[in-house]
């Protein structure tokens, strides 16, 4: 290979691949060696160099000097050495020139062999180093081809997965169609990076929000929570650090213009914009829209259990087609959520309040009040100490003890079964 051969070479690498020249050089250098240790000898020491600048190519093997050579490889006996050079002395190093030519066409196929392997190598590295720092970043590509149910798509780059669980169930795609997804997550795999793609991640959504309403890309608007069925529902909770900004209607957009554009780019999934709150039973509420809660009752705040009360036509709308809307809402806010009707409500603390009547002394005011603050069983009543009840708003010291005291004498007089 001539000079002007080898640098038009590195320069059509460098561009092509992406390869600095000073990485191109060692490669072409650790092939050289490479071959001349096949003449040489493979454990000799061989130093070799290549002037970027003019393509020359040097090379020389170094031995030891030593009294009495006992590997020929490594050491040379101190007679020989100071036939090159006379101020040899014992426990240097000597370095001679190799006959590069006649290893040269050798050499340079060698070379060839490995730069092309170890090029592919900086190239996957290169890649992975690129993408890795871009999960959850939005990317756009093309379909490139279809691999079972899976799609390749071809990046500026490179070519990325976009596996069947991570696509939009409803969406059908063709060969060269522009597809946008977020960067799901980068692996090193043998023919290079693998870059996993998905439309179907709530990260997908959150982009989607970044780059249609800047108050969320500058983070006046805060986006708390994000949970989907793809293609069918969505809720995204947000809360504004400005009091100055609605975090509902900077999302909506004037006429609904934001939140329109990123339904259309989720092939018409339905998006619920949830008013984030601190106050557990205020969010529940919230999180079951498009449904209109009456009440949310906690109901365990350690297991985090609550209560949401409705309506009887709001019922099917809070619990969602194949309890659809329930499930997000549970997901979202990470509460375990309840639905009754008013009117279920009420027969329940009714039949409670009933319960109750039978005790001497309760009317049917004071058993409601029981009832509703979760004193409706009559055994726990008997066990109960008077002044757990005059924290009730209009039960007095008297009051307790005699419904205290009914309680005892109804268990008494109503024993339970045993087995």
């Amino acid at each position: 290979m001539s000079k002007s051969e080898l640098i038009i070479a590195l320069e059509q690498i460098e561009r092509e691949k992406r390869i600095p020249v000073g990485e191109i050089l060692k490669m072409i250098e650790g092939a050289m060696v490479s071959s001349l240790r096949k003449h040489v000898g493979k454990d000799a020491v061989i130093e070799a160099s290549l002037d970027p600048e003019t393509g020359d190519f040097k090379a020389c093997v170094v031995k030891k000097v030593v009294e009495k050579v006992s590997d020929p490889q490594l050491e040379v006996s101190l007679h020989e050495a100071r036939m090159h050079r006379r101020d040899a002395a014992v426990g240097e190093e000597l370095k001679t020139a190799l006959p590069v030519e006649e290893f040269k066409r050798i050499a340079a196929q060698t070379a060839k062999q490995v730069l092309f392997q170890k090029g592919r190598e900086v190239e996957r590295d290169s890649l992975f180093s690129e993408f890795k720092p871009k999960e959850g970043e939005l990317v756009n590509g093309s379909v490139h081809r279809f691999m079972e149910r899976n799609i390749i798509i071809a990046l500026d780059k490179a070519e990325a997965i976009l596996p069947l669980r991570e696509q939009i169930r409803r969406e059908r795609y063709n060969i060269g169609q522009a597809v946008r997804a977020a960067i799901l997550k980068v692996d090193k795999a043998q023919r290079g990076p693998q870059i996993v793609l998905s439309r179907a991640a709530p990260v997908f959504l959150r982009r989607l929000f970044e780059l249609e309403v800047p108050e969320v890309a500058d983070r006046t608007v805060e986006i708390m929570e994000v949970v989907r069925d793809p293609g069918f529902r969505s809720k995204v909770s947000v809360r504004s650090t400005d009091p100055k900004v609605d975090a509902v209607g900077a999302c909506v957009g004037l006429r609904g213009s934001r939140i329109r554009g990123i339904m259309n780019e989720l092939a018409g999934e339905r998006i619920d914009l949830i008013p984030f709150s601190d106050d557990p039973a205020t969010y529940v509420a919230n999180s079951l829209a498009p449904a209109r809660v009456a009440s949310v009752t906690i109901l365990d705040a350690s297991s985090r259990k609550a209560e949401a009360l409705v309506s009887e036509e709001q019922l099917a709308v809070a619990i969602g087609k194949d309890g659809q809307n329930i499930r997000l809402a549970a997901k979202l806010t990470g509460w375990h959520i309840e639905v009754k009707t008013k009117s279920a409500e009420k027969a329940s603390t009714s039949k409670a309040a009933g319960g109750l009547g039978e005790l001497e002394g309760v009317g049917p005011k004071t058993a409601e009040i029981l009832s509703t603050a979760g004193w409706d069983d009559i055994g726990r009543l008997a066990e109960a100490a008077p002044g757990e009840l005059t924290a009730l708003e209009g039960i007095g010291e008297k009051t307790a003890a005699k419904i205290v005291a009914s309680a005892k004498q109804y268990v008494k007089d109503h024993p339970k079964p045993t087995a």
